[in-house]
């Protein structure tokens, strides 16, 4: 009994402990949500209240109407969408050739891709300027989403390849003894198992492109091509347009499509579907 009372005093101040660290970190987002219905301007004086004393929706109005926000929101899915299919393809091909194939030079070629993935990639700006603008990719959809889907396909060959290695080889075994061929393995086998990975990776490569700021900033210039992070930036460009309210109501609209994706897809972000899968 004393060890079973001692578990659950341990148990109830671990979860009291994770509840106050989700609250500290929702009270930043708490606070931009409450000064995006704010009326005044006045976040940085002593007025300001934490809730709201002249409610309103104006603010995001403005952002919506006033605002090339939607041009941005548009700019943002397509290079989102787009680098999310490229990347996860060349992820998926390469972590299974990676964990399935036993090849020359595979190690190191993994080895390669660690360090590459965490050489800096401001540091490589110049390089992919001089490689895009002979192109003429430079202020298009097509040269960015290369950068994005080569600086996240890495990520995704890991990610995938770590899940791969753990589907047991008795499932290709099975599926080759009652005839799948080779490419049936993958797409009918392989891929289904491996969706909760799949799913994580691709929100990650998501949450990457819809946030980046320095490559849309240095490779898209125009307000017509710009993404909802550098659109943001420059609803704060200067000392002296700074309205707080309007920012905040944009940050809030800018999360909602990530948010609303990441709820709708968490009850398949598991793992463990191969047990049992092996046949007895």
């Amino acid at each position: 009994m004393k060890n079973d009372t001692k578990r659950t005093i341990k148990l109830v101040l671990l979860n009291i402990f994770f509840i106050v660290i989700c609250f500290v970190a929702l009270v930043p987002i708490l606070y931009a949500v409450s000064v995006s219905f704010n009326a005044g301007n006045n976040l940085l004086t002593s007025e300001f209240s934490f809730i709201p004393k002249a409610f309103t929706l104006d603010n995001y109005k403005t952002i919506l109407v006033d605002n090339p926000f939607l041009v941005w929101l548009k700019n943002s899915m397509i290079l989102s969408v787009a680098t999310v299919i490229i990347a996860l393809g060349v992820s998926v091909i390469g972590a299974y050739a990676f964990s399935r194939k036993r090849f020359t030079g595979r190690k190191s070629i993994l080895y390669i891709l660690i360090i590459l993935n965490a050489f800096p990639s401001i540091l490589s700006m110049f390089a992919m300027y001089r490689i895009l603008k002979p192109f003429g990719l430079i202020n298009s959809y097509l040269g960015l989403i290369l950068i994005y889907t080569g600086t996240m396909a890495i990520f995704g060959v890991w990610n995938l390849k770590g899940y791969f290695d753990t589907i047991p080889v008795e499932i290709e075994e099975a599926g080759k003894i009652d005839g799948a061929s080779d490419l049936q393995l993958v797409i009918r086998i392989m891929l289904p198992l491996a969706r909760p990975s799949m799913l994580v990776t691709a929100i990650m490569i998501l949450i990457f492109v819809w946030n980046e700021y320095i490559f849309a900033v240095t490779f898209m210039t125009g307000s017509e091509k710009y993404t909802l992070a550098s659109g943001l930036y420059s609803l704060q460009a200067t000392e002296y347009t700074r309205n707080w309210p309007v920012f905040s109501a944009a940050s809030v609209l800018v999360s909602i499509p990530i948010l609303i994706i990441f709820f709708a897809l968490q009850k398949n972000m598991v793992s463990g579907l191969t047990a049992g899968g092996v046949k007895q």
